[in-house]
């Protein structure tokens, strides 16, 4: 049996409605769950750039590359490197807090975790807090334990390959 792992994959498409949900939808139909999109614009005019995080068998993560070129609106597909110390990976979280005990502490962990206090209110804080999802799931863990989460957005993983691995790409 295939081992299965966390598979990135940029996709640069035509900004044309409809293409996210026929692009999800080659991934669903193969037994892929999307954890992560993150849309946005590219550095080509028209053309947007979607990163995908999905987990599944690494022998189906190639067919399915194959199928999303068959989407009209799909310009290029490229795989980012299954390898963390070969890529660079970010996400934003924005994390409403309210206050109990110790609003120091809380203060304490925004700045150990280099986040960022945007608003403030009489009952809690919200929380901008970017990097590796690693370090946002760790300030969720410390902050829970602080103070009461009510709520969280997040936006998806942006990623893409180091520069000695893309080779200037």
């Amino acid at each position: 049996m295939n081992k299965k792992s966390r598979h990135i994959v940029s996709v640069l498409v035509y900004n044309k409605a409809g293409v996210l949900r026929k692009v999800a939808h080659l991934f669903a139909r193969r037994g892929y769950n999307i954890s992560s999109i993150t849309v946005g614009k590219s550095e080509i005019p028209d053309l947007v750039r979607m990163i995908i995080v999905v987990e599944g068998e690494d022998n189906a993560i190639d067919q399915i590359e194959k199928q999303v070129y068959k989407v009209i609106e799909v310009y290029k597909v490229s795989p980012i490197s299954s390898n963390v110390e070969d890529r660079v990976e970010r996400e934003m979280a924005l994390i409403k807090v309210k206050f109990e005990d110790n609003k120091q502490e809380i203060y304490q962990l925004v700045e150990i975790f280099r986040g960022k206090i945007v608003d403030v209110g009489q009952e809690g804080i919200i929380v901008e807090i970017t990097g590796a999802t690693s370090k946002i799931e760790a300030f969720v863990d410390l902050i829970s334990k602080s103070g009461k989460i009510i709520e969280i957005a997040r936006t998806g993983i942006a990623a893409m390959d180091r520069w000695d691995v893309s080779q200037g790409k």
